[in-house]
């Protein structure tokens, strides 16, 4: 902004070409936070990676030419105003007078860039890092100044206004996993592991536990070898995952209640995954979470799941060539390699007591199937190679995956497949959490 001398008043053909340039200029202005509020909302629903970078690319390009045109509008204001204000008796500008002058209001304009700014933040992460915009704003010094004759002009000062999600902070826990022969024997215990996470606060002493999944290539699908292998888990393909951030345990009714205000669990238990959700209801919780966080959160697309689950395995089960009930709630009548038969609880039970897998996952076998993004295909053949949800199909059947309390453990495999309609609601389904990034 230039500086500020002594205003003679402006001629009445000056002022008016600055009125008619402010004008036009609000016109743009208007325009521009049009354009901000709609790739905001498409940023909301967006889940391909490509086309989020590309509108988060529009956004940034857009707030950044608002906040040009404010600040060239708010200098116009500032000439306008300063033709208008009187001198003191002392015939002294009464920017150099020794009464310290009132703060000018806040536009309508700031007002909507500022909570613009706060609304059209979103939290990205890389490795451990969120987006968080800062916005300067104008203020002038507001202590008395002496009389002098040196000019002065008004002071910036930075202010930090309110973001949409303040940066989370970003911790790390100890674990370990196991791994099992075809008799169902441990026979392998890790090292002490480790990987990062972030809490969320959802209020109520309730919080939400991400865990971040390091970014990599996998092989999605299972071989022809595989016992128990399904066509539709056909043909294996190579996909590239980004790193992301997923819920350290299926969503818990606890958490439900947190976000929703209800529990429509059958049974129920703090600590026991929700369950008798519908995709419909799990998209519902990941808009209400988002606008409470805000932070993007949605369900992980079907390559996600897999990859997290898989966590870098390529046996059958992320614990190696069977499972046990020792390791996953489900059916322990039936039996998957050598295995003997174990225990059939016929219920869901708290999250996080059998132990993880390699990126400290709790609970991606059992207990509840999990709800994907994506739309079912009878195969993989046009599949995402990127990571992102397959949503192109006729038929509105979604995913689920990770099997059940109720399922044998051939539904438990880090490739099984299962499907349902979008309303389907069971005491056997609930769904997990990613943090768009």
């Amino acid at each position: 902004m230039s500086n500020l001398t002594e205003q003679q008043p402006l001629s009445f053909g000056k002022r008016r070409r600055l009125e008619k340039r402010r004008d036009a200029m609000q016109k743009e202005w208007d325009i521009r936070h049009q354009k901000i509020e709609r790739i905001t909302r498409d940023l909301a629903i967006e889940t391909s990676p490509t086309t989020r970078y590309q509108l988060e690319q529009q956004l940034q390009h857009e707030e950044a030419e608002r906040r040009r045109l404010g600040n060239e509008l708010d200098e116009i204001d500032l000439k306008l105003q300063s033709s208008n204000t009187s001198t003191n008796p002392n015939n002294a500008p009464t920017f150099l007078s020794s009464q310290p002058q009132p703060l000018p209001n806040l536009t309508r304009r700031r007002v909507i860039e500022y909570v613009g700014l706060a609304g059209a933040g979103f939290a990205g992460f890389g490795t451990v890092h969120l987006l968080t915009r800062l916005l300067q704003t104008q203020q002038p010094d507001q202590s008395p100044q002496p009389l002098q004759t040196r000019k002065r002009k008004p002071t910036r000062s930075p202010q930090s206004l309110p973001t949409q999600a303040q940066q989370p902070v970003i911790k790390k826990f100890k674990y370990q996993t196991v791994t099992v022969n075809t008799q169902g024997s441990i026979i392998d215990r890790s090292d002490e592991l480790e990987a990062n996470y972030f809490v969320e606060d959802l209020g109520n002493n309730v919080t939400l536990e991400m865990v971040q999944i390091p970014g990599g290539k996998f092989l999605m699908g299972s071989p022809a070898e595989e016992k128990a292998r399904g066509d539709d888990e056909a043909p294996q393909h190579e996909v590239t995952v980004a790193d992301f951030f997923m819920g350290k345990y299926p969503v818990t009714q606890a958490q439900y209640q947190a976000v929703m205000g209800e529990n429509p669990s059958k049974f129920k238990g703090q600590q026991r995954p929700v369950e008798q959700v519908s995709w419909n209801d799990a998209i519902k919780f990941c808009e209400e979470l988002s606008r409470k966080t805000g932070r993007t959160y949605r369900l992980p697309s079907e390559a996600q799941w897999e990859y997290a689950a898989r966590a870098e395995t390529t046996t059958p089960f992320y614990f190696g060539e069977t499972i046990t009930t020792d390791l996953a709630n489900y059916n322990g009548n039936y039996t998957y390699g050598s295995e003997p038969k174990g225990q059939s609880r016929q219920y869901t039970i708290d999250v996080g007591k059998f132990p993880p897998n390699s990126f400290g996952l709790y609970d991606m076998c059992g207990n509840a199937y999990e709800w994907c993004l994506d739309k079912y295909h009878d195969n993989y053949k046009g599949a995402p190679t990127n990571g992102s949800p397959w949503l192109e199909s006729s038929s509105d059947s979604r995913v689920m995956r990770s099997g059940s309390w109720m399922s044998g453990p051939k539904d438990c495999r880090s490739a099984n497949r299962g499907r349902n309609n979008r309303s389907y609601r069971n005491f056997n389904v609930g769904f997990r959490l990613v943090l768009v990034a």
